[in-house]
């Protein structure tokens, strides 16, 4: 392990600690969670999501960070994804079971959803992630490409991002679908976001967000292997 790889993780570690140990921290952030649960969704994505990307990064090339990789833009896009995902979450998390409490093969669903665990919830949290992952998800990992490779091709600055206009029709022109297709949608929403995110939704409401950030890690492990493949093609 070389000494860049401890530097990431005593800073994890040195990230995560305090809310272990310190009480009072905790409850703080239990506090704020709950009363601006989108200002939190912006700062836990800006920050466990980019660190996702510098893991692929790791992994792909040897580095963390590199010229044009734009770590300050990144955070800021996953910041504003991050509320997005958080809205999307709610309304899948309440909108799902309200509709299929109407047949009675699902009834008690949306009750059971907010009590411990059981089959019903379990069975309630599988329909939301299919509904999120099969809806949503496509939507969301697309526009997360375009806005990467604005990044890239305006020199990975916030002001590079804002100054020069986004070409959403060269750039989703440019876009291997192939792989976009046959690896990103394919396979890593049915045998990865699917059952990661029914784990997602069976956890309590106010850990269902950072839980789901915290999956952004996962996310740039699944970008620097589908960036790969797009070098091999």
């Amino acid at each position: 392990m070389k000494k860049q790889d401890l530097l990431a993780l005593l800073g994890v570690a040195l990230f995560f600690a305090p809310f272990f140990i310190f009480q009072d921290l905790y409850h703080g952030y239990e506090k704020v969670n709950q009363q601006f649960p989108l200002l939190m969704a912006f700062v836990k994505f800006a920050i466990l999501a980019t660190f996702g990307e510098m893991l692929g990064l790791r992994i792909r090339t040897g580095k963390y960070n590199m010229p044009h990789f734009g770590i300050p833009p990144r955070a800021l896009i996953w910041g504003i994804l991050g509320i997005w995902i958080a809205i999307a979450m709610g309304v899948f998390r309440s909108g799902v079971p309200a509709y299929l409490s109407r047949f009675q093969a699902f009834s008690g669903i949306a009750e059971a959803m907010g009590g411990d665990f059981s089959c019903l919830k379990l069975w309630g949290a599988f329909c939301i992630s299919v509904m999120m992952n099969t809806t949503f998800a496509p939507v969301f990992m697309t526009l997360h490409k375009i806005t990467d490779t604005h990044i890239a091709q305006t020199g990975g600055t916030i002001i590079g991002f804002f100054s020069k206009k986004l070409h959403f029709t060269q750039i989703i022109a440019s876009l291997n679908w192939k792989v976009q297709w046959s690896f990103v949608l394919k396979k890593t929403i049915p045998l990865f976001w699917i059952p990661a995110h029914t784990i997602t939704f069976i956890l309590p409401a106010n850990f269902q967000v950072l839980f789901a950030a915290l999956l952004g890690v996962c996310l740039g492990v699944i970008l620097s292997i589908a960036a790969r493949k797009h070098s091999e093609n």
